[in-house]
């Protein structure tokens, strides 16, 4: 893959000040820890507590990048699969990356966006859908 830096920057992502919502992962009465969360874990039990993954750094597991795109969505638009330590539980989650310049195995962080796909693109009224949400950043 190349070391070329997506259109998109940090100023695109909203700034650390703390009034961004939480990335929610699910704990289950197992130990499980889910993300997205689901009102059910893996034995049919209901959550126990909720674990906030954007204070929590991941490792890249794979990634890709799709240039045929939904409406919206930026193009080129880099994805991975990441893979966070939260207190030894395994937690994966795939979700956009802010460059193409990563590797696997690399750390990232998860940092808040306002907007990952423009609200004015698709089919659905903008007001019935969130369009916020985490993207990935290579930690240097």
């Amino acid at each position: 893959m190349s070391d070329h830096e997506d259109t998109a920057t940090d100023a695109d992502d909203a700034s650390d000040d703390g009034d961004q919502p939480p990335m929610e992962a699910a704990r289950y009465p197992d130990g499980t820890i889910l993300y997205p969360t689901h009102p059910l874990g893996p034995d049919g039990e209901e959550l126990v507590g909720t674990v906030d993954l954007s204070e929590y750094r991941a490792t890249v597991i794979t990634w890709t990048t799709s240039t045929a795109t939904p409406p919206g969505v930026r193009e080129p638009n880099h994805l991975a699969i990441v893979e966070f330590d939260v207190d030894g539980e395994s937690v994966r989650a795939i979700g956009q990356l802010t460059t193409d310049g990563v590797e696997i195995g690399d750390t990232v962080e998860p940092v808040y966006a306002d907007e990952l796909r423009d609200p004015e693109a698709g089919i659905r009224e903008p007001a019935s859908q969130s369009w916020d949400g985490y993207r990935f950043r290579p930690v240097e």
